[in-house]
């Protein structure tokens, strides 16, 4: 079982959920911490440093963005928000803050885990650094040459489309908000042009996908930005 010894740090304040997640963790091998305030769950991580934290946004001691924001300081732990909360701003904000990934109550167990897996793992594979390749899925690029191949067929990118796919294979697993990508692929001064990066993903998505209408790679997180999915 992958990430088996991995330790997830769960912070919960609401104990049948605690319950329910801590009893689905162990079944899959995962070794737990519980907190049910912010004041433990920042102390847990810097006593034990756990390798992902699940944690709820709606803690009785402050609101769980401080908890994110204390991590995002420290580590790149990965973060999974599971929280009531399912209106777009404080998703976009939660994941501008740093999250990784976000579930809204109620959530399945399985999505829960699957979202786990990916961000214990490495997002990219990275393939020896003399050939300086990157491959995920049947998707290879050169960085040196900035060539890219899907399925062995070599595909053209313009730049914008080469430095989307490039920030999205490096974060691959995590969900990147409209903002973090004009940032990441325009620069410091987009941010509110949100179109730019609907035309630029429809494009590669084009390119990439064998069916751009069914995704396999680019999943859409409706109203909050995009995903690159590195699982087969």
């Amino acid at each position: 079982m992958a990430n088996a010894a991995a330790v997830i740090l769960v912070v919960e304040d609401d104990p049948p959920i605690g319950r329910f997640l801590r009893a689905a963790l162990d079944a899959n091998g995962y070794r737990v911490l519980e907190a049910a305030t912010c004041a433990k769950a920042m102390m847990l991580f810097n006593q034990m440093a756990p390798d992902a934290v699940i944690l709820d946004l709606g803690m009785p001691d402050c609101d769980g963005m401080e908890v994110v924001r204390h991590i995002r300081r420290l580590a790149g732990t990965p973060i999974l928000i599971v929280s009531a909360r399912g209106h777009e701003r404080g998703k976009i904000e939660a994941l501008d803050a740093g999250a990784d990934d976000y579930l809204t109550k109620p959530f399945g167990i399985g999505e829960l885990l699957a979202r786990l897996r990916v961000a214990l793992r490495r997002p990219i594979r990275m393939d020896e650094p003399s050939e300086g390749m990157v491959t995920v899925g049947d998707i290879t690029v050169k960085p040196d040459s900035r060539e890219v191949t899907v399925a062995g067929r070599q595909v053209h990118l313009t730049p914008h489309e080469y430095r989307l796919l490039m920030v999205l294979l490096r974060h691959a697993g995590k969900v990147l908000t409209h903002k973090q990508l004009l940032k990441e692929v325009w620069g410091v001064g987009y941010g509110f042009e949100t179109h730019y990066v609907r035309i630029y993903m429809n494009q590669l998505r084009k390119k990439i996908e064998p069916a751009p209408s069914q995704p396999r790679y680019i999943y859409t997180e409706i109203g909050v930005g995009y995903r690159f999915n590195a699982e087969d």
